[in-house]
């Protein structure tokens, strides 16, 4: 098995250990609960350093690296990986507690791609947000926030939005279908706005922006919105879905799937030329009407 990388983000390496742990165990020919018993950890314990879900201690992973006979050189690989999987600096970190546990995790992924892949079938995505429109979009059945509640929202967006202004920012592309350029979000100003602030965007080398077209068709592949989310190890890329109940972080087999339909819908729409001039036109039916 490959060590750990150096420069490795902190959500992948505990990512990292997670698979490298299962496959230890699978090579031991141990059940998860046989794990725990062998190591003095429970099998929820077992089961969690391996979904890479919560935090971890070295301890814990020394202890497992025992239970499976792995051999010293292989131990002290992962325990030096598990030590340096602690997230520390995290800018979300102070507003933890204001944040589900899918979102904490949604943000820690965020924050450490070097890829980011979306496309969008309903709004503008956040990243590339004003806060105009942000405000302006309605918000769902029970979802009404409170005037302070939105402050707060807004100004998590916009700190969300600075990692496309880092000295080294991901590389970012964005398909968007042509609804969402179409569709009036709050006034023509604030849709103006907002186009031209895509406009803007995409003139940045590490942005890509294209609009699939209504005259396109339909594509199975475009029935959902969706990001993906890769880093120094494309086994590591995750998929992001957000439903009307709730948010899904997804791997391996299923993040391949949405990758594929990445891939397939950035051929199908136009390129970055016939798109911006499209946002174009669109901002200015947007002023006309």
């Amino acid at each position: 098995m490959n060590g750990p990388k150096v420069g490795a983000e902190p959500t992948a390496r505990r990512r990292q250990l997670g698979l490298r742990l299962a496959a230890l165990r699978a090579v031991s020919g141990l059940t998860a609960e046989q794990a725990g018993e062998r190591a003095g950890l429970s099998k929820a314990t077992v089961s969690r350093y391996e979904r890479a879900k919560g935090a971890v201690r070295w301890g814990h992973v020394d202890q497992l690296c025992r239970a499976y006979d792995a051999s010293d050189h292989e131990r002290e690989e992962l325990v030096d990986l598990a030590k340096q999987s602690r997230v520390t600096d995290c800018w979300w970190l102070p507003h933890a507690d204001e944040l589900a546990e899918s979102m904490r995790l949604l943000l820690a992924v965020e924050d450490e791609a070097s890829r980011i892949a979306q496309h969008s079938l309903g709004v503008v995505p956040g990243l590339l947000q004003t806060e105009d429109y942000t405000r302006a979009i309605k918000a769902g059945p029970g979802e009404r926030l409170s005037p302070e509640a939105m402050d707060r929202y807004v100004r998590m967006r916009a700190r969300r939005q600075r990692i496309l202004d880092r000295p080294s920012p991901p590389a970012y592309s964005v398909v968007l279908d042509e609804a969402v350029i179409r569709r009036r979000v709050g006034g023509p100003q604030v849709m103006a706005a907002q186009l031209d602030h895509l406009l803007d965007r995409s003139r940045e080398p590490h942005v890509t922006i294209q609009v699939l077209p209504f005259a396109s068709g339909a594509h199975a592949a475009a029935l959902y919105s969706f990001v993906m989310y890769g880093g120094s190890d494309p086994a590591l890329d995750t998929a992001f879905v957000e439903t009307l109940v709730g948010r899904l972080l997804l791997e391996e087999e299923q993040a391949t799937a949405y990758a594929r339909a990445i891939t397939f819908l950035r051929r199908e729409a136009l390129d970055t030329t016939s798109s911006a001039r499209l946002i174009a036109e669109a901002r200015d039916t947007h002023l006309r009407t």
